[in-house]
């Protein structure tokens, strides 16, 4: 598709909690707040001109490689979040990406993202194919207080729990979805935490791609200031996800 006539280079796009979103308590789930930033990144991308549409004329797509949230507070069912966007990098593979949430006007969630373009049928990274300059970039306008960092997952781990990806752990790119990874931890996390919104940051490392019917080993270990989780399929790591509590 074109570049749209209503493309800015900062995107505010509105979304309404529904309950379906929501968990015991009342408040958006932690992989449904993932799943807002993504598509408003997607939102953004379409305007842009480099939507996963446009990009599949090149066999091309977005895939996310690392992801850090901040989180003050969650939003609740009934709620209208305002999520705003802008891109603080974006050169030959790569892109970097700033998400706020905001609250009547208030922000609540700050998540920086690192982006990597993905042959879906070579099955490996290369340059973009289509123009972005026309992108403004603010490489010191940031959404989060710390940057996205490599989880440290060199450590005695404890394994946890066995899964074996099924067809509805899917996406359209035809691997495990991102907030899939983060789902099967958090499902393991003890839930008075989550339900207190104790939940102060987390940052996501996607390592390996998952297959439809690959089996895969999830462990954690405790740290005195983080838990992490990591993913593993034949002793190799797919995915980490390093939680900090407040």
């Amino acid at each position: 598709m074109p570049i749209s006539p209503n493309f800015t280079s900062i995107l505010s796009k509105d979304w309404d909690i529904n309950f379906t979103q929501c968990a015991p308590n009342g408040y958006l789930k932690y992989t449904e707040l993932c799943n807002l930033l993504q598509l408003t990144a997607a939102a953004h991308s379409e305007l842009g001109g480099i939507s996963f549409a446009d990009m599949q004329e090149f066999h091309q797509a977005w895939v996310l490689s690392r992801m850090r949230v901040e989180i003050e507070a969650l939003p609740k069912w009934g709620d209208t979040v305002t999520v705003t966007t802008w891109i603080n990098s974006l050169e030959n593979s790569r892109s970097v990406r700033a998400l706020e949430v905001h609250v009547n006007g208030k922000k609540i969630v700050g998540s920086e993202t690192f982006w990597a373009v993905f042959n879906t049928q070579k099955r490996r990274p290369e340059a973009l194919a289509l123009p972005y300059e026309h992108f403004e970039l603010y490489p010191n306008r940031k959404a989060t207080t710390n940057t996205f960092s490599k989880i440290d997952i060199h450590h005695e781990k404890e394994i946890l729990f066995e899964k074996t990806v099924c067809l509805s752990d899917l996406d359209i790119v035809n691997h495990a979805n991102n907030v899939k990874y983060l789902e099967w931890c958090l499902d393991l996390v003890e839930p008075k935490l989550l339900l207190k919104q104790k939940v102060a940051s987390f940052e996501m490392n996607f390592l390996k791609e998952l297959s439809l019917n690959d089996t895969v080993q999830i462990h954690e270990n405790l740290k005195e200031e983080a838990t992490i989780f990591s993913i593993t399929k034949e002793d190799k790591t797919c995915f980490a996800l390093q939680l900090h509590f407040k």
